[in-house]
């Protein structure tokens, strides 16, 4: 018989010309409401423009080495972020496995039967598939079988259901890396506010120190006038009071510091019991950040590059769905060679093959297949819905911060100045007291006055601090989409 070399030919051509179809629509980035200014950078100054927003290790702008040996740990030991690297895995294994579909699935097969049966009388007879053997009369007749075949099987994507199947899963993978770099950046962001939390109570555990200190001076002045009747009881209970209260609030925040610490440990990826941050002085100060063109903020911030992947893989998904409008269509072939005897199986009359092509369409499914294009189509309007969802809230958190900047920026000369009037007026009233002008109510509404005044100006330098440290994370944080191109 003739080899069909002339029609498998023109078959093969014929598929692989309609292989170049992709039904579904072809993905577009959707447009995002996107500002050409950011309204809180008017009169926005740069003291001393920092590229912070642009480096991956953008905490180092702070310069204190104890946070940049815990961030480091961050991205080796923290178990989220393990969690979401196996989760990136999953999604790039899934790709492979999508493509895998590309190809034809190949089999191969060897069997070997040898089989027996017997009887009185005239013999037996045994039948098999590769020959018969006829055993003696009253004696045993054994068949012998064997077989060598290569099988494959083909779906060619003529519709691209597979190469839609690959964007989606492709498109997923981009987004699951996104989400892993978004998860990193929120653990270095919660780390770097914790931190700042940290030294922030050290500063205050300092000064309410010295606090003690001098509510105890004043407790022993008071108590020198009570006895040589220069003062009431009052002010001594009084005196007493004021002391206890402030030691209290002072041990206190070793129970807040400790909170602050355990935290850490927990974000480095180690029990509580294993770290140790030994009480430092408060060195950190506030960076200006320069924020870029708002149209760089599409690239630059993770969450929203995972957004717009999943609004690629959804509408990868509208072709995948489309692809059920088609015929299924699968080729087969094989070829092997079957004999009794296993020195005749590579002879020529012991070979076979085989060649084949089946198309199946879907004549009636209930509306089946056009549900699924319509709930295809509607969860791509929600993606894309989610997509410019978070470009918005990308643009809101910049302009939050670069407000709470501007704004904490301006307030701190006026903080400034009350703790220092604070000051002056505790010592002249402190003065007053001792020379008897004034009574110990006086000594007291100062003592408070100073206290709240430095505790405040030491808020909002953690205030801004943090805020710096938000606005960074609002910018990306040093990452930038073209990383996705390498997924």
């Amino acid at each position: 018989m003739p080899k069909p070399r002339l029609p498998l030919t023109t078959l093969l051509l014929a598929t692989s010309a309609l292989c170049a179809c992709e039904v579904g629509p072809n993905y577009h980035t959707p447009t995002a409401p996107t500002p050409t200014a950011y309204k809180q950078i008017d009169g926005w100054t740069t003291a001393q423009p920092s590229d912070a927003a642009d480096r991956a290790d953008w905490w180092t702008v702070f310069n204190d080495p104890t946070l940049n040996d815990l961030e480091a740990k961050v991205a080796i030991s923290n178990q989220n972020l393990a969690a979401a690297q196996a989760a990136y895995q999953q999604a790039r294994a899934l790709v492979s496995e999508q493509r895998a579909a590309l190809f034809p699935t190949i089999t191969g097969t060897a069997s070997a039967n040898v089989s027996g049966g017997g009887g009185g009388g005239t013999g037996g007879t045994i039948t098999t598939g590769s020959g018969t053997v006829v055993g003696p009369s009253g004696g045993r007749g054994v068949s012998q079988a064997y077989r060598l075949e290569l099988g494959g099987t083909w779906e060619p994507d003529v519709w691209g259901r597979v190469r839609r199947s690959i964007e989606n899963a492709k498109a997923n993978a981009q987004a699951s890396y996104s989400d892993l770099v978004n998860a990193r950046l929120s653990a270095q962001m919660e780390l770097a506010a914790d931190y700042i939390t940290l030294r922030e109570l050290d500063e205050q555990k300092r000064y309410d120190d010295e606090t003690v200190k001098g509510y105890a001076q004043s407790l022993t002045v008071t108590e020198n006038k009570f006895k040589v009747g220069n003062a009431a009881q009052s002010d001594v209970d009084q005196a007493e009071t004021t002391l206890h209260n402030e030691m209290a609030a002072d041990t206190a925040l070793g129970q807040q510091r400790a909170v602050q610490e355990d935290a850490i440990a927990i974000l480095t990826g180690v029990p509580p019991a294993s770290l140790d941050l030994p009480p430092a002085p408060w060195t950190l100060k506030p960076v200006d950040i320069p924020p870029g063109v708002p149209s760089t903020l599409l690239e630059r911030r993770p969450d929203v590059a995972a957004a717009e992947r999943q609004a690629a893989a959804a509408s990868a998904e509208i072709g995948v769905a489309t692809a059920g409008y088609y015929p299924d269509i699968s080729l087969t072939g094989s070829g092997g060679t079957d004999a009794s005897k296993i020195g005749q199986l590579f002879s020529p009359q012991s070979l076979a093959w085989s060649l084949g092509a089946s198309a199946v369409e879907t004549i009636f499914n209930g509306g089946l297949t056009h549900a699924q294009v319509q709930a295809a189509k509607a969860s791509y309007d929600q993606a894309v819905a989610n997509y410019r969802e978070a470009v918005l809230t990308a643009f809101d958190q910049v302009e939050d911060n670069l407000a709470a900047q501007r704004v904490l920026a301006a307030e701190q000369p006026d903080l400034q100045a009350s703790v220092n009037s604070a000051d002056d007026a505790l010592r002249i009233t402190q003065n007053e007291y001792a020379a008897g002008t004034v009574d110990y109510t006086s000594v007291v509404v100062a003592q408070a006055a100073a206290l709240n005044a430095h505790n405040a100006e030491l808020q909002l330098e953690a205030n801004r601090l943090t805020t710096t440290v938000d606005l960074v994370v609002a910018l990306g944080g040093g990452w930038n989409a073209s990383e996705l191109k390498t997924k």
